[in-house]
């Protein structure tokens, strides 16, 4: 199985500064997408610092014995420690806070996942897209109670609310599950500035229309854009190739 990856990174067309952040590995072993919040500064240094310190884990702890979803727990509490200690060390970021969704690939496992708010991962097969991760939000709960439909949930004004975040005292559990992959495949990891714009329908389109990883990428940011770019938009992209 052979992997190739894309990414791409966006203001949008209303916030002068971006508090996305994202890394793909360059040995192809994982990537990272985070979405920072807490003000101009805070979110981006929320998400910078989440995305370094989960990068610097895996890698400093590949070749241990830490099974795939070991590596990625630990990894995303250290970005939280680290995070939750620069509120400490300069109190104007004290209400910093980011999403993350990690996905690693390691040869003698199934790939895994770990998220934490509402950044995505989805899995586009056979033209049909799948959100694989469940957003930490009020809204997705309430969906999940029957409280409130899917499309009240779309222009609901709690969409927003995370109901679980890095830099939190508060966060007690890390998501974590296997992929099932396979050869054709394509996996896309995103902030909410995508999601926010475009229908899965909509992103499933651009997919199919770019078989170019690059094009992909370009293609979701200049609809999200096109449809309102209210939000800082954020993609990364992975292909499942035949060696």
């Amino acid at each position: 199985m052979k992997l190739n990856f894309a990414g791409l990174s966006d203001p949008g067309l209303i916030r002068s500064n971006n508090q996305d952040a994202y890394y793909i590995d360059p040995e192809k072993r994982f990537c990272i997408v985070a979405d920072g919040m807490g003000g101009h500064a805070g979110g981006e240094e929320a998400s910078r610092i989440a995305t370094q310190e989960i990068q610097a884990y895996l890698a400093q702890n590949w070749q241990t014995s830490q099974s795939a979803q070991e590596l990625l727990v630990q990894a995303l509490w250290r970005a939280n420690e680290a995070i939750l200690q620069d509120q400490q060390n300069a109190p104007e970021r004290a209400d910093m806070g980011t999403t993350a969704v990690v996905v690693v690939f390691r040869e003698s496992e199934s790939p895994w996942c770990a998220h934490v708010g509402d950044s995505r991962l989805y899995r586009w097969r056979g033209s049909h897209l799948e959100q694989i991760t469940e957003d930490h939000t009020w809204v997705a709960r309430a969906i999940k109670l029957g409280d409130i439909t899917f499309e009240e949930a779309r222009v609901h004004p709690f969409r927003h609310v995370l109901s679980r975040c890095l830099g939190r005292e508060d966060l007690h559990q890390i998501d974590v599950q296997p992929i099932d992959l396979m050869v054709g495949d394509r996996l896309l990891l995103c902030s909410d500035g995508l999601t926010e714009e475009l229908a899965d329908q909509k992103i499933a389109d651009c997919l199919q229309d770019n078989s170019v990883l690059d094009k992909a990428a370009y293609s979701l940011v200049e609809a999200a854009k096109a449809h309102g770019g209210h939000d800082n938009i954020t993609v990364a992209l992975v292909a499942v190739e035949d060696n």
